[in-house]
């Protein structure tokens, strides 16, 4: 029997007075009260950032009752308290009005909670103000801001990226009071999506202990392999019994888990997609449908960027953010599109690759959909047509489907771009198709273009952009591409294509 899922839900208190689940993260949160004062921690969304603030409050705050259980129980001082600032920037209204008043209404939202009286009207008097009086009268002051960089992330696109770095300003005067406001403060934690902005918003705060790349923030937020089988374990092994499927472990492995934000040993889970798989038990992409990146993917369709898996940054990479000088591979980092593989301590290079498949083949459709201008909901539909097409090896309905992805391009779009657009969709094409059946892409110079295989044949792949099929099937015979696949049993393939970009489609395929 599963508990009762807190899918949404980000406060402790609600969940605790519900009997709803909650994965033990105590341990992590006193070791890190415990190890210094001020901290910042970047983590995609959805990931159990502001309940973790939430918990941290309610700690200071003496709420002794709601951790009845947990590990913190009997090795927290509940008799010293402390008041917590709690300021929640998704609970800004800053869209309706500038972002100066929405900050100084929410700086007296705090005073009127804590009883005191606001003199002046300027928010990083206010906000000072605030700190001091509280510190005199109830203790250090707990200061906890979620969300940090919304107002940024809400307008990175180029038509508002003036109002976005007119916000950096802003944050960066509003946040320079935490420094002098040190004797004050008790503990200080800042949460975000993103380090790009961290540069200019925290310049005069360079007291902060960056979490995102640390032991401490490890396992912080997000659900271990270790939990899942604590809190699911049973639920899956009658789930299995139950409908007499196997391998349901593996499977919420492949869709769900790989997450890693340290040395890519520690393999976590996002919390919403998991808690969403148990409560439907069925394999969908939940995280990804709350929230389409289309900054992202215009992004990356402007800067014709589509193979971004198996990357490779160092540390320093992760540094480099501007608000109007992103960095492409960072923030694929920074909003959970790419993650740590590996982590080499004598180069300090990190390997990037996608967490997992509920995040690959997300993006895959958004990329396919943006690069072709096409619709979102024709993605998958057409790469499961094309797997079909292989698997009854129906060669001419494979040039179809290819023929209509390339037709449905506005033509003045493909003709301004037709090399680089005509690589990308072939590749995300058949990276795609790789979610369904055995399909291996390559970069489409120099090497094998496409390997598809089904049970009985392997397909050589090879495409030309203007030049002849026959042009395409001599590199596969004469560099010998079948080579590696003639012990495996099955019928071989060898499938030259040409794309003529003047007509938009293939006017030309051999085999052999």
């Amino acid at each position: 029997m599963l508990p009762r899922l807190p899918i949404g839900q980000q406060y402790f208190r609600g969940i605790r007075e519900e009997g709803s689940l909650y994965i033990d993260k105590t341990e992590h949160i006193y070791n890190l009260i415990r190890s210094s004062k001020y901290f910042f921690l970047a983590r995609p969304r959805r990931f159990g950032k502001s309940l973790t603030l939430s918990v941290i409050s309610e700690l200071f705050q003496g709420s002794q009752e709601l951790f009845k259980g947990l590990w913190i129980e009997d090795k927290w001082d509940w008799e010293q308290t402390n008041p917590v600032v709690h300021i929640q920037f998704n609970e800004i209204n800053y869209k309706d009005q500038p972002l100066e008043v929405a900050l100084r209404r929410a700086l007296l939202q705090q005073y009127k909670r804590h009883n005191i009286e606001p003199q002046g009207e300027v928010v990083s008097d206010l906000f000072g103000d605030l700190l001091q009086e509280l510190s005199d009268k109830k203790g250090r002051v707990v200061l906890l801001i979620d969300e940090y960089d919304k107002p940024l992330i809400d307008y990175l696109t180029k038509d508002k990226i003036e109002q976005g770095l007119a916000h950096q300003a802003q944050l960066k005067s509003f946040y320079s009071v935490i420094e002098s406001s040190d004797t004050y403060l008790k503990f200080v934690l800042i949460t975000g999506v993103s380090k790009f902005s961290k540069v200019g918003v925290f310049s005069d705060l360079n007291n902060l202990l960056d979490i995102t790349f640390h032991r401490l923030g490890e396992n912080l937020v997000g659900i271990s392999q270790e939990e899942l089988e604590t809190h699911f374990g049973a639920a899956i092994d009658h789930r299995e019994k139950e409908t007499g499927q196997t391998g349901i472990r593996d499977r919420i492995k492949m869709w769900y888990n790989g997450y890693s934000f340290f040395d890519g040993q520690v393999k976590l889970y996002n919390p919403f997609s998991i808690l969403s798989f148990f409560s439907a038990w069925e394999f969908q992409n939940f995280w990804f449908s709350t929230g389409t990146p289309t900054f992202l993917v215009n992004l990356l369709r402007e800067r014709n960027y589509y193979r971004f898996d198996r990357a490779s940054v160092g540390q320093s990479g992760f540094e480099s953010y501007q608000i109007d000088q992103l960095e492409t591979v960072p923030l694929l980092y920074q909003t959970g599109y790419l993650t740590i593989k590996n982590y080499d301590r004598e180069l300090l290079v990190y390997d990037l690759d996608y967490p997992n498949r509920e995040v690959k083949d997300s993006m895959l459709q958004h990329l396919i959909a943006a690069f072709s201008r096409g619709n979102i909901f024709e993605s998958a539909p057409t790469v499961v047509k094309l797997r079909s097409a292989f698997l009854t090896n129906d060669l001419e309905k494979v040039v179809e489907i290819i023929n209509n992805l390339f037709q449905s391009i506005p033509h003045q779009l493909f003709i301004e771009a037709k090399e680089n657009l005509y690589h990308a969709l072939i590749h995300l094409l058949f990276t795609y198709l790789g979610q369904y059946i055995q399909s291996e892409v390559s970069v489409l110079r120099g090497r094998i273009d496409s390997v598809v295989q089904t049970d009985s044949h392997v397909y050589i792949i090879e495409f030309k952009l203007d030049q002849s099929a026959q042009a395409a099937l001599d590199q596969i015979q004469e560099k010998d591409y079948m080579a590696p696949y003639r012990e495996s049993g099955k019928e071989i393939v060898a499938l030259g294509i040409n794309f003529n970009s003047e007509q938009k489609r293939i006017d030309g395929w051999l085999t052999a």
